[in-house]
């Protein structure tokens, strides 16, 4: 029978994770979804319960987000324009309730190819704090997913939290594709982050996402906004090669590469609107 836990302290979670695995679950609006009517015979680690675990603060040198953060946990924050485009991503995942329950932190290592998280995460150039009773370490985000629903997080390891430097001056977009607006799987989606130089790009991530097994920056593109004014037409379609996308019910192929590049194209621009 499954046993569940829902440990109050850090200390309690890795010492629960060093003796044996647990599934790690801190909203659950992937995990219980996922398995429809089928019982639980996996053993549960609830770590929404540990203290301190929502909070987004920042310090001198990096914002942090820790596990237990929630979407609107985000969108309430008082963030600086750096994460416009997560909070446009936020506002996008599910509807209240999921943004009510679900955590960023959740949607990074449940590592879904159509994850809407993970290219705002990528263009943040975040990293996954990682800790376990051995000790702690720091995988950037473009490491920490593998493929689709594979991360290099340890079973005696829980993440809980992602750094990200802070860039006071940068702007950020994230642009989505789903047949309707609100309550759906993207068929492709981008997120920008910028630093400027008045008008112009001193340097830029950009990353894609749902066209491919996981979503992927486009160092290509980045190498060609530097310096620039950010304009579509800066944004080749040979830049976009790298992107891997697959026919299925909510799109072709051959239809995710050009929603890609469109999608690039108006996050580019957008910039400066």
């Amino acid at each position: 029978m499954a046993e569940y836990f829902r440990p109050t302290s850090l200390e309690a979670a890795l010492g629960a994770l060093a003796q044996r695995p647990w599934t790690v679950l801190a909203g659950g609006t992937d995990h219980y979804p996922a398995r429809g009517d089928m019982l639980l015979e996996e053993d549960i680690l609830d770590v929404s319960g540990i203290d301190g675990f929502r909070h987004i603060e920042a310090s001198a040198g990096h914002w942090f987000i820790p596990c237990g953060a929630t979407w609107s946990d985000v969108i309430a924050a008082e963030l600086t324009p750096q994460f416009d485009g997560l909070v446009a991503a936020a506002r996008q995942v599910g509807g209240r309730q999921v943004q009510n329950a679900g955590t960023v932190m959740g949607n990074l290592c449940n590592a879904s190819p159509a994850a809407d998280g993970i290219p705002c995460l990528l263009a943040l150039d975040a990293e996954v704090m990682l800790a376990s009773m051995a000790g702690e370490r720091v995988v950037h985000v473009q490491e920490f997913v593998t493929g689709p629903r594979a991360t290099v997080r340890r079973p005696d390891e829980l993440a809980v939290g992602l750094r990200v430097k802070r860039q006071d001056t940068a702007r950020s977009r994230f642009l989505k594709l789903g047949a309707r607006e609100y309550l759906v799987i993207s068929i492709a989606m981008v997120a920008v982050v910028a630093e400027m130089d008045g008008p112009r790009v001193a340097s830029a991530r950009v990353a894609v996402g749902a066209c491919g097994p996981m979503a992927i920056r486009l160092p290509a593109l980045e190498a060609a906004l530097a310096g620039q004014v950010p304009v579509p037409e800066l944004v080749a379609a040979d830049m976009l090669a790298d992107l891997a996308p697959i026919d299925d019910i909510r799109g072709t192929a051959a239809y995710r590469r050009l929603a890609a590049l469109q999608l690039v194209r108006r996050a580019v621009s957008g910039l400066v609107a």
